[in-house]
């Protein structure tokens, strides 16, 4: 389940230590020239995740070894790799989501290549058009999540839409992450600025800052921490029935426990949802080009498309990928989730985030 957390670029990302899993092999010193061609190197947020076998048959059948750096969360990676582009730790960054789409393309972190398969890809999905700097591998739909035994026992009907959750009757209810810090909780507040449009979101976020709701750093302490109905909030005694979280989260719930439920004990709100892409691309100065190539078309191979639900909890976008039962019983894709160009994102997210901070954290 993704746990994917923006950091400022202005917070010492100089700083960071990219730490190494997966299979392992010397890349080179950065600027040296000298390539590893037998190493493929991933950069990603710390969700990534792959059946073991899935990249061994990968390796055998290209003669390619993976090695994976996870640098942290999506916006750590990103802002990581923006300042690091000119010697980067990888042949391949993934990870980067619709949401900051442009702020990568825009500092030129990636060099265009059309990976094998992309045909068979929607084009809601390809939202860097023909220049194909970017290969979307995945998709998914940050939304409220509710804990179906609270609104049980209260008699209360859990919410639906953007509107009810500034109901009074769901006062105190909510807990959402913050937007300058968080993917989900930038995805909420982009899903409500969809919604309500440029003027009136500040209304809106007024009417729930007024309605009680709580503002953490991330996902996983909303999530595990505030949420009643997730498996580790309920033991850290979160007291909130309302988080924003994902589509898949009710079906990871089922999948995790330790005795599997007949239903999922948590609900989507599907009137809350915004659409979330992932994507992967070659770094502008990869030292092996040619092994990152092979990786993209890897990640939109059949293999790995239906491999990956289970592992990071998103869904596929090849047409025709058979998605896994616990998805379509318990977590379908939203039917109607709110959506927003890049560009809109582009010239919108610095000045809706500071406008929101200073609207509900002051």
């Amino acid at each position: 389940m993704h746990t994917k957390t923006l950091v400022a670029a202005a917070v010492g990302l100089g700083l960071v230590t990219l730490s190494a899993c997966g299979s392992t092999g010397s890349t080179g010193s950065a600027g040296t020239g000298h390539a590893d061609t037998k190493t493929v190197t991933l950069v990603s947020h710390d969700s990534w995740a792959a059946s073991k076998s899935v990249i061994q048959d990968f390796e055998k059948q290209s003669g390619y070894k993976v090695r994976v750096l996870k640098d942290g969360d999506a916006g750590q990676a990103v802002n990581k790799a923006i300042l690091t582009k000119d010697h980067p730790q990888g042949d391949v960054l993934f990870g980067v989501d619709n949401t900051l789409l442009s702020r990568a393309l825009d500092n030129g972190l990636f060099q265009p290549y059309t990976a094998k398969g992309l045909d068979q890809v929607d084009a809601a999905f390809q939202l860097d058009g023909a220049k194909h700097r970017v290969t979307p591998v995945d998709y998914g739909d940050i939304c409220v999540n509710y804990d179906k035994a609270y609104f049980t026992k209260h008699k209360l009907t859990p919410p639906q839409t953007f509107a009810d959750l500034a109901d009074p009757k769901y006062k105190n209810l909510l807990v959402t992450e913050n937007a300058s810090t968080s993917s989900p909780g930038l995805g909420f507040l982009l899903g409500s600025a969809a919604r309500y449009g440029d003027k009136d979101w500040q209304g809106y976020w007024k009417k729930l800052k007024a309605n009680g709701v709580k503002v953490v750093d991330g996902w996983e302490q909303a999530y595990y921490q505030e949420f009643s109905g997730s498996s580790e909030g309920k033991k850290a005694g979160g007291d909130r029935p309302l988080v924003v979280s994902y589509a898949s989260s009710p079906p990871a719930e089922v999948i995790y426990a330790k005795k599997r439920p007949t239903t999922a004990p948590t609900g989507v709100s599907e009137g809350t949802c915004f659409r979330q892409t992932e994507f992967a691309g070659l770094l502008g100065h990869a030292k092996n080009p040619k092994g990152g190539k092979a990786f993209l078309d890897f990640l939109l191979s059949r293999t790995f498309q239906q491999d990956m639900p289970l592992n990071m909890f998103v869904y596929p976008v090849v047409k025709g990928t058979k998605v896994p039962a616990e998805f379509t019983e318990y977590g379908p894709a939203a039917k109607d989730p709110e959506t927003m160009a890049p560009g809109r994102i582009a010239a919108n997210r610095d000045q809706w985030v500071s406008s929101w901070t200073s609207l509900v954290l002051k």
